[in-house]
């Protein structure tokens, strides 16, 4: 199992030993794939999130529940990556999209990494087309129910429950461009997962990560719940925790786009 997180320094030097992962995909629909197109590391496969790293969506279940695992396997297999591949997953926006493929590749055994700063830490060359990777054998795994929680983990003040929307969506400030509340769950903390990086897209030192997961309730005692619109950035805040030290959290895959088709509470403003 390689780190949770590794640099473009690492990779470079690794590049023989890894299957790279472009998985840029955007909320205002935008296809990443004409931006794979346009230009990508070398050798990398383009995820495509909605078809492989999600299942279909529906208000009981969310906006990106995960995804039955045959499916998953499907893709991956079909993508070339297999069983034993170590996977660094990228996109270009610090690791807040492609760190739903390094989690639920982690979680189910599987060696993956998001790289610090995306396609903007890559010095080059970078390619406009690839090959496929040639289809390989991939395993389908349950998803550990030990790596997950439900609304009612999300409920459950025992646990340190972390919002990684940004903070204007956490504290409802006007309607929720793509859910029907705005809002949050009650006794959650914001934890904006786009503001783990600084200035150059990279993620921010340990010791300053460990401090905004202070802020935000995690103190090393409490089981972790970590949640956002859809539970795709979500998995950026598990992965960052991982990287800081702090062990693994679980992750509410229906999030926000669950909870606000539900009758349970919403809260607003910064409870």
């Amino acid at each position: 199992m390689i780190a949770p997180v590794v640099d473009a320094a690492w990779t470079a030097a690794h590049l023989d030993e890894v299957v790279l992962a472009d998985v840029r995909w955007y909320l205002d629909g935008r296809p990443g794939r004409e931006e794979y197109d346009a230009g990508h590391l070398p050798g990398a496969v383009f995820v495509e999130l909605d078809d492989w790293l999600a299942a279909p969506a529906s208000p009981r279940e969310g906006r990106h529940p995960l995804p039955d695992p045959d499916v998953f396997a499907r893709g991956m297999a079909s993508l070339g990556i297999g069983d034993a591949d170590a996977v660094v997953a990228y996109d270009d926006q610090g690791g807040v999209v492609a760190a739903r493929l390094a989690w639920m590749l982690r979680v189910t055994g599987h060696a993956a990494a998001v790289l610090d700063g995306g396609i903007g830490a890559w010095a080059g060359p970078f390619e406009t087309g690839s090959g496929p990777r040639p289809a390989a054998t991939f395993t389908a795994r349950p998803w550990p129910q030990e790596a997950l929680a439900g609304a009612d983990d999300a409920a459950d003040p025992a646990n340190a429950v972390i919002d990684a929307r940004q903070h204007e969506r956490f504290v409802g400030a006007g309607p929720d461009p793509v859910d029907p509340r705005p809002g949050h769950i009650p006794g959650a903390h914001s934890l904006p997962a786009r503001e783990h990086l600084g200035p150059d897209g990279r993620l921010l030192d340990r010791a300053a990560l460990r401090e905004r997961f202070a802020a935000a309730g995690v103190d090393g005692e409490r089981p972790v719940v970590s949640y956002c619109g859809s539970g795709v950035t979500a998995c950026h805040n598990l992965i960052v925790l991982e990287h800081a030290g702090l062990g693994t959290g679980r992750l509410y895959a229906g999030s926000w786009s669950q909870w606000s088709h539900s009758d349970r509470p919403a809260a607003t403003g910064d409870e």
